[in-house]
């Protein structure tokens, strides 16, 4: 490719930015209203199955589904995935889950709070710690930001801004890739990310967006300081096809329509990520669908499965449909526990699984 050729691609795939604003609510119809789901690659969950045990030599209602993390104590190894915030709908939507999770004591998440930190205004909508004072939460922003004027003083004050229990930082480089206006320069990051792990007052995850981490990324974060990694794999929600929905040009939509089926499933990352940082709490993510998902994700190494998906569709409705789907993948973790002869999370981490 000539001078001339590079510089006439690169101005293609350049294109008037929104505002963080706009795009936080495009993320938000489009995930509601289209199908962006990987169209070919599955989590990989599939391929496994618990060993049935018709004589468990257990009582359900002494099940014991608690998992302690960063100091709390939560009921069930269930999180509310990072989605949004920034927007008034974002708002309604972050409160629904809020107060559901306050009242079954899970975890949550919260979306990159970068709208906020540029527009102060707009904190309000990551705001929930008067609904839910006791949950266990996490606060969140882009780990490319440190390449555009973010360092450990902007990650404290996501922190501050929600009374957080931990930092995610999230890796999203194929989203931000295919993105008309995305931010590109992911060089040098890992040395950044570790003076904000000394930097900030509370524990940071690395989160990917749904492409998973390798066993080489999870050792490399792990040695940079991280203290858990989401590993967030591949069968869920494709970023890359939200991004195709909210394309302003062919050109961009058929570049980020070849990358549908990009990444890692979340079965391997899972695995990926225990063998390259055996030390760190993981995370599961990307695709789970139900209790027996979680089970599975916990059983392979994590301590939490995080749903987003299912979550903003029930918190679109109500508060009352979160509650709901919280109840219904909790009873599905303790009867997988019941039927797999797992008493507590620590029997169910080292419960072997059938490879179908």
């Amino acid at each position: 490719m000539t001078k001339d050729t590079d510089n006439a691609a690169m101005e293609a795939i350049s294109a008037p930015s929104p505002t963080t604003e706009s795009r936080k609510a495009d993320h938000i119809r489009i995930n509601l209203e289209k199908d962006v789901q990987f169209p070919h690659v599955t989590t990989g969950l599939e391929r496994y199955r618990f060993m049935h045990q018709a004589l468990p030599e257990l009582d359900l209602r002494e099940i014991d589904s608690t998992v302690t993390l960063f100091g709390k104590t939560i009921s069930a190894p269930i999180l509310i995935s990072s989605m949004t915030g920034g927007t008034d709908i974002a708002y309604r939507i972050n409160r629904h889950l809020a107060e559901a999770a306050q009242a079954n004591n899970i975890a949550m998440g919260l979306g990159s709070q970068r709208a906020a930190i540029e527009h102060p205004e707009l904190a309000y909508t990551f705001q929930i710690r008067d609904i839910a004072p006791d949950i266990l939460l996490f606060a969140n922003i882009g780990a490319v930001q440190f390449n555009y004027g973010y360092g450990a003083d902007q990650c404290q004050r996501a922190i501050d801004m929600i009374e957080a229990d931990a930092l995610i930082l999230h890796f999203n480089v194929l989203q931000e890739a295919v993105q008309p206006e995305g931010d590109i320069n992911f060089a040098g990051l890992l040395a950044k990310v570790e003076q904000v792990c000394k930097r900030v007052s509370v524990p940071v995850i690395a989160k990917e967006v749904g492409w998973g981490f390798s066993e080489r990324n999870a050792r490399d974060l792990a040695s940079a300081g991280v203290s858990a990694i989401d590993v967030a794999g591949s069968g869920g929600t494709s970023w890359s096809e939200v991004e195709y929905h909210r394309a302003p040009t062919a050109f961009h939509a058929r570049v980020a329509a070849a990358f549908a089926d990009w990444g890692i499933p979340t079965a391997d990352a899972i695995q990926f990520a225990v063998k390259g940082a055996p030390d760190l709490k993981i995370i599961a993510s990307g695709g789970l669908r139900d209790g027996i998902d979680i089970a599975k994700c916990i059983a392979l190494g994590a301590v939490l499965g995080g749903m987003a998906g299912p979550f903003l569709k029930a918190a679109d409705q109500s508060v009352e449909a979160v509650d709901q789907l919280i109840r219904e993948l909790t009873a599905q973790v303790r009867i997988a526990m019941l039927c797999s002869s797992a008493q507590n999370i620590a029997q169910l981490q080292s419960t072997p699984l059938l490879k179908v």
